[in-house]
């Protein structure tokens, strides 16, 4: 029951991260009565919520006390007013207690994108969750990039196999962009293999057995935390960065085993976001890695925001789209501002740390999620076309062959932006398939994931992609 009162809050506290207006738009003037009683139902046709809720909200609950903010990474300068620089510090994720996660270096301005900062050797750890015998796994700290072009660092898991590689040459590497729908560092599959199994793990970790296959084939596998340092969850830029340069780690890491290796690379739903973003970032932000991507497929994929803005509102997936978009306003703190009071209460409680299993909660409640919006109908705002544009990443080309497959009777992400994504593709000149596979999310995650495999087998073994465009 205290989870449940917690996930209530939490909807109610991301919620008007989702969308709201841009700080230049005038605010609605504070103080509107209610013209009439309000119903059960909160909307307007448009599926506005009326203006006075949020104005109500913030006239009885007051604003929270912030602690003053830290002081900001010696890389990341910033121009926020003083409140807002404060209510961005206060949501941040909490930290872990484990330096490779928490601590900022402080020369990451000095270092080359993939440079490797740390490493250390968690086979004890890791090899009892990947199940089949491994001669290592090492966890990476390296330097990477954030949404605003600013030195950052994220850490990524590279799980070697006790056999030999498959074929003659340098061992291939597949690229496991896990699903990590959370906000807090305990949540990642870094986490969880450096410290074992804990309430926080995710069964996406292991389900499907990406890893164990691949490592059964005799592939290496890199799983980068993808959300970065602020846990930045669907941020593509973030995450395309942090992927990317997970690669460039590997290959500098070892260069004699790694530097000709062969990667490609995989995600479904959350996995996605990354693999889309990584994809669509090579050729301006990766380029030498060009040569060494074989493909990737992504499956399930939150390719348009505005598309999931129509599909996940005021009902079950809310809970989950509301903390995506939580970890947006992180790395794009405009969003922040349309916050109204109880939003920034619950957004600067332990909420702020949860994995899916708490934040997907409020779901339940199907809410529509302006209620904790500052201002009326702040889906249609200018900031969120904005954070439409930006993370629909549209008219950037993979550099990379592609394997796109989408549930066809998908209700909470609709099959239209993956489609979308395919012919945006093809359009550029990329070679791509797309499979539409029967079912919602969970059925044709299971039904698209063999060919997916397959396909992925083969770019491993150097066999060339054949377009279907």
């Amino acid at each position: 029951m205290k989870r449940l009162r917690a996930g209530t809050l939490a909807f109610l506290a991301i919620a008007p991260l989702l969308i709201g207006q841009a700080a230049a738009e005038p605010p609605v003037p504070p103080g509107l009565p209610f013209a009439a009683p309000v119903s059960p139902s909160l909307t307007n046709v448009n599926g506005a919520i009326l203006p006075g809720i949020q104005q109500w909200i913030d006239q009885v609950i007051p604003p929270p006390i912030l602690p003053a903010p830290r002081p900001a990474p010696p890389e990341e300068t910033t121009d926020m007013a003083p409140g807002l620089a404060a209510l961005r510090a206060a949501v941040l994720p909490a930290p872990v207690g484990d330096p490779m996660f928490d601590m900022w270096p402080a020369n990451l301005a000095d270092l080359a994108p993939g440079t490797v900062i740390e490493t250390r050797d968690i086979t004890a750890s890791a090899a009892p969750l990947v199940v089949v015998p491994i001669r290592q796994a090492v966890l990476f700290k390296y330097r990477t990039t954030d949404a605003h072009d600013r030195p950052s660092f994220a850490t990524a898991t590279l799980v070697i196999p006790a056999t030999g590689s498959p074929m003659p040459g340098a061992r291939p590497v597949l690229v496991n962009n896990l699903p990590i729908d959370a906000l807090g560092r305990r949540c990642t599959p870094g986490h969880t293999l450096a410290h074992g199994l804990s309430f926080e793990s995710a069964l996406t970790d292991f389900v499907p057995p990406t890893t164990h296959l691949a490592a059964l084939r005799g592939y290496a596998v890199l799983i980068p935390d993808h959300e970065g340092p602020l846990m930045a969850y669907a941020e593509p830029y973030v995450a395309g960065h942090a992927v990317l340069d997970a690669v460039r780690a590997v290959r500098g890491w070892r260069a004699d085993e790694f530097g000709a290796s062969r990667f490609a690379m995989t995600g479904y739903s959350g996995g996605a976001i990354a693999t889309h973003g990584a994809v669509k970032l090579i050729e301006s932000y990766a380029p030498d890695l060009a040569p060494s991507l074989a493909g990737a497929a992504l499956g399930g994929v939150p390719a348009d925001f505005e598309i999931l803005a129509r599909s996940m509102n005021g009902n079950l997936a809310s809970g989950v789209f509301m903390a995506a978009v939580f970890g947006i306003a992180r790395e794009r703190p405009e969003l922040l501002a349309r916050m109204n009071h109880l939003a920034q209460w619950v957004a600067t409680s332990p909420m702020k740390d949860q994995c899916v299993s708490v934040f997907a909660l409020p779901g339940a409640l199907l809410l529509p999620i302006d209620i904790a919006a500052n201002i009326p109908d702040p889906l249609r705002s200018a900031l969120a076309h904005d954070i439409y544009e930006v993370t629909r990443m549209a008219g950037r080309a993979s550099a990379t062959p592609l394997y796109i497959y989408q549930g066809e009777q998908e209700f909470w992400i609709p099959a239209e932006g993956a489609r979308n994504l395919y012919r945006e593709q093809c359009a550029l000149g990329v070679t791509a398939v797309y499979r539409s596979v029967p079912g919602e999310h969970v059925i044709a995650a299971g039904l698209g994931y063999p060919e997916a495999v397959f396909w992925l087998d083969e770019r491993l073994r150097g066999v060339p992609a054949v377009s279907e465009c």
